[in-house]
């Protein structure tokens, strides 16, 4: 058994991680208790890593050898085609004519060899991220007010924080071991206080001392409002604006306007919050802020940005410990493909790509005459020109656009008009795949080697624990392949710019390209990384990297002052009205990772939110005449799409919210289908926080669920081939389920009943035939049910179920089967179709703690016995069934659940 240090390829905290391997196989993961990010800890999806990277249901959906137009061919073909393509397309409609879109889940030398290859070899800047869909704002905020993409403090500040100002961010989801530490500065500091801003009542939100749950893109109004009365009373840090600032005279003319009472008018919140808010912020000796998509997110996402970092700059808030305005990034990388420029208005070491001395020092630094002066086009804008005509190639790597990006019929045009499409991918069954014309399997995590960057500027090994499989390459070694064929077709007889055998190679060039820049990292080398990670800048001659920014209060700015940033309060860029009268919001759920091609590989992760749905407010499914699982027909300007409908309080009415994750591998259409590909026009980041939408009932009366236990290897094929059927009904979704098993739960509803045919390959998928399956079925109703029986351990269970038509019996056989309880006593009851069994009925439990599988049912039925103190009944409820003692994701609702159980009583 082997033990390798790696980081964790989820979100932006950057944990580290201990692979355990055995031979060519991944075996277990745990959290690094030495890595500063985490200190061992992991959330639920860290902890199942090892089973998304070795278990069978995932290495069946690796991409394993390069595929040209559905046919394997070596890797010398798959390169030379595209060497050749893109070389003719660039010769006949120039470089611009080409376009690369990679990912924040990419490695930075991965990073830097496609920005090299794009603007130094091909000579164009059409390169962009998706992490222009989650952090670009956060740059540009951080560029206009403090002069650099420089996060100024670091995780450490949490624990001396008196106020946390959390603005647009689920921590308790989005970020859960850094919300571990929250917690844990909390028990620490009784004192701390901690307000949420979000248009839902989150799980951060329900922990918080105060809630400003205001309207939807109404935050820049709600920081004027605060620094009005900052302003008013006082509490803004006079000596640090005289000496350390430029612009508060014109922000002052700006928030004259913002009384408590127009501040409230706007964000629909009271005065008494705004003040409360106000006095926490700039009373306290130590205020950090944390924010992350709720602001980025956004047609004025660089402007709510600044604003927040505003109330820093006129408090003094910053550069001092437990102080400062930071942002978490969304992604693992997303911070190290800024760092070495690779997006479209970007160049190495942070420079900007408008500035000629900059372009200038690439070039230099290179070994060129020049780089293109002219701007790339942002992931946005890069596919609505393929749609145009206007890109003709695409080279997508390591994400899913066909997923992720905004107004999903324009990408679907241009991923259908370019002549040609490249994905650069670790898994096959992505929806950008369908599309492409040439797959290239590239190494996923556990596989490769290099370095990431996390929310706090640490800096952290990627190490490889297992080869990858097949003939799977990794990126950067992909791109430079790629890039030295295009050499020679574009650039014969000069020396290659692409010469690395080695990441640490790589690494050293990216290391000097920032010499004398705001990261400098000149001084930190690959054996002191290897040692332990860092934080940068680590200038040469540093002895460590330095964690916290502007502690002398000179800025990143050519006078050292930063700058207020007077901006204006814009609405929303798609407003609602009479035909679209409802907010849609989108976030992450606690156990999944963006377009789940890894995630929603393990069915134990689909425990806490098994299927997609849209929550509304209850008075709205009044009004709407809408149940809990009623089918809805939710449209946009852009699409539509149907999705089941599901009560929640935790919203205001008229507004709606949606998980990011749900796309078309998993349910007709995918959630972006709806999603407005507004852009901020500083960052150009589109506003995927917010479309107007109108949500009806859908006429879909006709139902049908399959679900089955399977061999694991054979799981995600299932799924795929069910996939294929979505085209067939008004509605369908298809995902995982199981905690020790690998569970298929297939949904679909129609106008009318399916086909006989369609049943047919249904039943036919899900192993419902032979002597051990049921049947019942009546042609005229279109129903139809099958149930097929194993033997277990001596029991009779139930192995799949079928129903159409009528589906009332899910109610009891879906527990059934998944609780994998006895089924022999239930007899022909099983095909009876009745919502109720004949006998106690199993009982039907949302799951809460994933690590050990503990429900709801569970949790209520162990506090009813329970007596005492909130914090005694917890800890006891702890020790008798262990959830929350793992990686901890479940905490704030075992808290809120036990804090309701003793309020009832």
């Amino acid at each position: 058994m082997n033990e390798t240090k790696s980081t964790c390829p989820y979100c932006g905290v950057g944990c580290g991680v201990l692979i355990e391997s055995d031979g060519a196989q991944i075996t277990g993961v745990r959290g690094d208790p030495d890595h500063p990010a985490n200190f061992g800890r992991l959330c639920t999806k860290g902890q199942t890593l090892h089973l998304t990277a070795s278990a069978p249901i995932t290495l069946h959906a690796r991409l394993r050898t390069p595929r040209l137009h559905g046919q394997a061919v070596s890797w010398d073909h798959a390169l030379d085609t595209a060497a050749d393509t893109f070389a003719r397309i660039a010769t006949e409609h120039g470089p611009d004519a080409l376009g690369f879109y990679v990912s924040g889940q990419l490695l930075t030398e991965d990073y830097y060899v496609f920005n090299k290859l794009a603007k130094g070899v091909l000579g164009t800047n059409n390169i962009d991220t998706n992490s222009r869909l989650c952090m670009s704002s956060a740059v540009a905020g951080y560029k206009a007010t403090l002069g650099a993409d420089a996060p100024p403090a670091c995780y450490d500040d949490i624990e001396h924080a008196q106020c946390l100002f959390i603005a647009g961010s689920n921590m308790a989801w989005a970020h859960p071991v850094l919300y571990r530490r929250l917690e844990d500065a909390r028990r620490r500091t009784p004192a701390m206080k901690v307000i949420v801003v979000d248009p839902r009542r989150t799980e951060t939100a329900e922990q918080a001392d105060l809630h400003l749950q205001l309207q939807p893109g109404t935050d820049v109004a709600l920081f004027h409002g605060m620094l009005h009365l900052m302003l008013w009373e006082g509490l803004t840090d006079t000596q640090h604006i005289a000496d350390h600032t430029h612009g508060i005279e014109a922000l002052k003319a700006i928030v004259r306007e913002f009384t408590p009472r127009e501040t409230a008018r706007i964000t629909g919140l009271s005065e008494d919050q705004i003040v409360q808010a106000a006095r926490w912020f700039g009373g306290s000796t130590a205020t950090l802020s944390l924010y992350c998509q709720g602001l980025n997110q956004s047609s004025s996402g660089t402007d709510k940005n600044a604003a927040l970092i505003n109330l820093h700059l006129a408090t003094g808030q910053i550069g001092k410990p437990g102080a400062g305005p930071f942002s978490l990034t969304g992604q693992p990388n997303a911070m190290g493909g800024r760092e070495v420029g690779g997006m479209a208005n970007l160049l190495s070491a942070h420079r900007d790509l408008a500035n000629p001395a900059h372009r200038a020092e690439v070039a230099r630094l290179w070994g060129l005459p020049e780089v293109p002066a002219k701007l790339g086009k942002t992931a946005v804008e890069m596919f609505q020109a393929a749609a145009d005509g206007e890109i003709k190639a695409l080279w997508i790597a390591c994400t899913n656009p066909a997923q992720s990006l905004p107004d999903q019929a324009t990408v679907t045009r241009a991923l259908q008009r370019a002549e040609f499409v490249v994905l650069q991918e670790a898994f096959d069954h992505t929806a950008t795949a369908n599309f492409a014309h040439l797959l290239l399997p590239a190494s996923s995590w556990g596989e490769k080697e290099g370095t990431v960057t996390n929310s706090e500027r640490r800096i952290t090994r990627v190490r490889a624990a297992v080869p990858a499989p097949g003939e799977s390459r990794a990126d950067w070694v992909i791109a430079r392949d790629f890039g030295q064929r295009l050499e020679t077709r574009l650039r014969p007889g000069r020396p290659t710019l692409l010469p690395w055998t080695t990441p640490e190679a790589v690494w050293n060039e990216h290391r000097e390209t920032t010499r004398g820049r705001d990261l400098d990292i000149s001084g930190l080398s690959w054996q002191l990384l290897d040692h332990a990670p860092q934080c940068w800048p680590y200038p040469a001659g540093a002895t460590s990297g330095q964690e916290r920014l502007y502690t002398d209060r000179c800025y990143a700015t050519d006078d050292g002052r930063a700058r207020f940033a007077a901006v204006p309060y814009r609405a929303v860029a798609e407003a609602r009205d009479a035909r679209f009268p409802f907010s849609l919001n989108t976030g992450r759920l606690r156990d999944q990772w963006h377009g789940m091609s890894r995630s929603g590989s393990i069915g134990r992760l689909f425990g806490h939110t098994p299927e997609p749905a849209i929550d509304l407010h209850p008075q709205d499914m009044a009004r709407l005449r809408l149940q809990d699982g009623d089918l809805a027909t939710v449209a946009s300007r852009r699409g539509s799409l149907v999705l089941p409908v599901r009560s929640s309080t935790n919203l205001k009415p008229t507004q709606a919210f949606v998980p990011m994750h749900w796309g078309p591998e998993l349910v007709t259409g995918g959630v972006n289908t709806l999603a407005s590909p507004a852009l901020c026009p500083q960052s150009r980041q589109p506003e995927l926080k917010h479309a107007a939408i109108n949500i009806v009932r859908a006429d879909l009366p006709w139902r049908l669920v399959a679900m089955a236990w399977c061999d694991e290897s054979q799981a995600l094929q299932l799924r795929q081939q069910l996939r294929s059927l979505f085209g067939g009904f008004g509605y369908a979704s298809c995902v995982a389920f199981g905690h020790e098993r690998s569970g298929v739960l297939f949904r679909a509803a129609a106008a009318g009943p399916a086909s006989a045919a369609t049943l047919a390959q249904v039943a036919a998928l899900f192993g419902l035939q032979g002597e051990r399956a049921l049947h019942y079925q009546d042609v005229r109703r279109g129903q139809h049910r099958s149930v097929r029986l194993g033997m277990v351990q001596g029991q009779q269970q139930l192995q799949a179920v079928l129903l159409a038509g009528n589906t009332r019996a899910e109610a009891w056989l879906a527990p059934l089967l998944q609780q994998q309880l006895p089924a022999q006593t239930y007899g022909r009851a099983l095909l009876s179709g009745s919502a109720t069994p004949p006998g106690p009925a199993p009982v039907c439990s949302r799951q809460v703690c994933s690590c050990f599988d503990v429900s709801e049912a569970q949790i209520l039925h162990a506090l009813t016995a329970s007596t005492g103190p909130a914090d005694t009944r917890l800890a006891r409820l702890q020790t008798q069934l262990r959830c929350g003692t793992q990686c901890g994701s479940c905490q704030p609702e075992l808290q809120r659940l036990v804090t309701s159980q003793s309020l009832a009583a």
